[in-house]
């Protein structure tokens, strides 16, 4: 048999699964990636089809496989990540109870500001420490269970993605301590917690929710049935490892240790199409959970938790306004460049503008913001300009927009970090690298690993099938030297204006609020009756 010299780290993400080698130091041999398909209804819907998804994944694990010889045979262990939060629903055979409900999806919005009225949203903050929002599990069983019981009457085990996918490898349902207990527990007691399910009301459907399993403790084989689908060898160690958010914290640099062996209090920023920002830490004292926002996601770390903080929209601020940029082109008979080409143009116009000529808020997601509050529906907008903005300070302004949400999530989880690891799209951006440093007054230090989500799973395989005695282990080849030496400094004229600026974006947001709810009440009341339909989404 030929050395066993490869770990494969899967990241099922909304619009596209990669799966990608690494050699057992850290370094990324190959990528293959499929593009994945999100069902979109005027409902609020955002939905993927499990058989699909699988489907998907084993064609991209054929597709790696094509690129790497004897890659069956090398490979030590498999783990596969993927979007957080969304509920996948299999029966007593193991066969989908009905499409998934990703977290992108609305439609429990009503159900979720029920509850977070209720007398029970503080307590359920202070357990789980999370802040219920439309995209977790939870409020998608509460809206199941109104609108379609008998869904619920058939299912026998609730998943989540990357559960699911481990379901396919496997055949073992399972969780993991993340999502299992974020949604469902207790974030002191690291388990299930009967008083969180009884304060959510969903005492009832306990029976759904899989055992909880620590991937770097555990294990299970590939089966033969997966082994045929993926083009692997049957018996392959399969890991069930943390889910997206927080592999790509780890594998971008958010977990790091001072001389002592204390975890520093370092910044980390996921700047994809949605943002993500928090910092990693093994003292209770530090999580401070809100009833308003904001995740407490455990760790695969002794005692460690990762306080996190999103909001919905980041980078597809910015494809919206490519969008509008490429339409405009055409209209006026010109062929817009490629993609790339326009976003660098775009980059280099916004680092040349004047800061500050609108105050721009990045709530362009269908399903509103969920951090630092929690609103569904809350839009995009943009303030205090005159006829002298023009295309350039339009587009800084959208730029500073995603930076100024990011501050809000950061400020809203306590003092800011000494330092910010930026990952993500974002990352290769020189205008949002300087903007997030300048309007945080942090410096930024970038990330060079193209596949951080798939990394962090990788780093769970290899701990779970003992190559590394623990995660803390793989930092210095899998994470720091992945980490660029220089620092993205504040721009200290422009941070203080930013300083400035920042209490009024956030003032203009909570005046916004009655104006969304009621725009929102005029969408509903003159909504033409459609079907669904399938577009791509990223995550």
């Amino acid at each position: 048999m030929a050395s066993q010299d490869i770990l494969i780290g899967i990241d099922a993400g909304t619009s596209v699964i990669k799966a990608v080698a690494f050699d057992l130091d850290g370094r990324q041999l190959a990528v293959a990636s499929t593009p994945n398909t999100v069902r979109l209804g005027a409902d609020g819907a955002a939905e993927q089809d499990l058989a699909g998804t699988w489907a998907d994944t084993a064609a991209t694990l054929r597709a790696l496989g094509e690129q790497l010889p004897g890659l069956a045979e090398r490979t030590a262990a498999i783990a596969a990540t993927a979007q957080g939060d969304g509920t996948w629903l299999i029966d007593a055979a193991g066969e989908p109870v009905g499409p998934a409900m990703l977290w992108l999806d609305g439609r429990s919005a009503p159900q979720v500001r029920a509850l977070r009225a209720s007398p029970a949203a503080a307590p359920l903050a202070e357990r789980s420490g999370t802040a219920l929002n439309p995209s977790m599990q939870s409020s998608h069983l509460l809206w199941l269970r109104e609108r379609q019981p008998e869904r619920l009457a058939r299912a026998a085990t609730a998943l989540h993605c990357k559960d699911w996918l481990y379901f396919r490898f496997t055949g073992e349902r399972a969780t993991s301590p993340c999502e299992g207990v974020f949604t469902f527990g207790a974030w002191r007691s690291r388990a299930y917690d009967d008083e969180t399910l009884a304060l959510l009301g969903l005492a009832d459907l306990k029976r759904l929710l899989p055992p909880i399993v620590d991937g770097t403790r555990h294990h299970a084989p590939l089966t033969p049935q997966a082994a045929a689908d993926c083009g692997l060898r049957a018996g392959t160690p399969v890991v069930l490892p943390i889910m997206d958010v927080p592999a790509t914290v780890l594998g971008g640099g958010g977990v790091a240790f001072d001389r002592e062996g204390r975890l520093r209090r370092v910044g980390c920023s996921i700047l994809g199409s949605t943002g993500m920002h928090g910092w990693v830490s093994d003292r209770p004292e530090d999580i401070r959970p809100s009833a308003e926002a904001g995740y407490t996601m455990l760790m695969p770390l002794p005692g460690a938790q990762a306080r996190l903080m999103s909001h919905m929209a980041a980078t597809l601020n910015i494809d919206w306004l490519l969008a509008l940029l490429t339409d405009a082109l055409r209209l006026a008979g010109a062929a817009p460049p490629a993609k790339g080409e326009l976003l660098q143009r775009l980059n280099a116009m916004v680092l040349e503008a004047a800061p500050a000529q609108a105050v721009f808020h990045p709530y362009i997601a269908d399903n509103g913001e969920r951090g630092p509050f929690v609103d569904g529906d809350a839009r995009a907008q943009l303030t205090g300009f005159n006829t002298t903005l023009g295309l350039a300070g339009t587009a800084r302004a959208v730029f500073e927009g995603i930076c100024l949400a990011a501050r809000d999530c950061y400020s809203a989880l306590g003092p800011l970090p000494e330092e910010i690891r930026l990952s993500g799209g974002a990352a290769r951006s020189p205008a949002l690298r300087q903007l997030l440093a300048s309007v945080t007054g942090r410096p930024v230090r970038v990330s060079h690993r193209e596949e951080c989500g798939a990394a962090g799973a990788a780093i769970c395989a290899a701990v779970g099938i003992g190559l590394l005695p623990d995660v803390a282990a793989a930092l210095p080849g899998w994470v720091d030297a992945q980490l660029g030496e220089e620092l993205t400094p504040p721009d200290a004229q422009h941070s203080a204006l930013y300083d400035d600026l920042f209490p009024v974006y956030q003032d203009l947001a909570a005046r916004g609020r009655p104006a969304w709810q009621r725009l929102a009440g005029l969408r509903a009341a003159h909504r033409p009756t459609s079907p669904n339909t399938a577009q791509d989404s990223r995550a």
